[in-house]
């Protein structure tokens, strides 16, 4: 009886649960504010899972946004920003790894900032265009949350 009663206390409360669903576009050349959004991103999370609710995030990555997915950085930023792209991929390293969000790095884009893709992180996802990535999501009913 006690297994039954806990087995619709766990239907109950996951039925009452609600999902966040949400594509963070990010195109923005700020290692600094970059750094802070994926941040925000973790703590956002946080809040979102501390109400009982889960989050489904997607990152789409384009732009000056892109290099914080290659594995030396270092090589395609300017040294002013290696610290804070640094910070920047040691939390899209957790986000992505430990709280599900999912990484889509835009082809383009890593070529235009001379990223071959075999310098890309394993966790991210190369698309031959993030926009119809992107687009994709917002049709699927996530929201999209612009990092300009």
């Amino acid at each position: 009886m006690l297994k039954y009663l806990l087995f619709l206390t766990v239907i109950v409360f996951s039925l009452h649960a609600e999902t966040y669903k949400a594509v963070f576009d990010c195109s923005s050349h700020d290692a600094s504010y970059i750094k802070s959004r994926m941040w925000l991103i973790g703590k956002t999370i946080d809040m979102i899972e501390k109400q009982g609710d889960k989050a489904d995030f997607v990152l789409t990555l384009h732009g000056g946004c892109v290099p914080i997915v290659s594995k030396s950085y270092d090589d395609v930023v300017d040294d002013e920003d290696e610290e804070d792209t640094k910070q920047a991929q040691t939390y899209l390293k957790t986000l992505a790894q430990k709280r599900g969000l999912k990484v889509i790095a835009c082809a383009m884009s890593l070529k235009v900032n001379d990223i071959e893709q075999k310098e890309v992180l394993p966790f991210v996802k190369i698309s031959p265009n993030s926009f119809i990535d992107t687009i994709h999501y917002q049709n699927n009913g996530y929201a999209l949350m612009s990092l300009k």
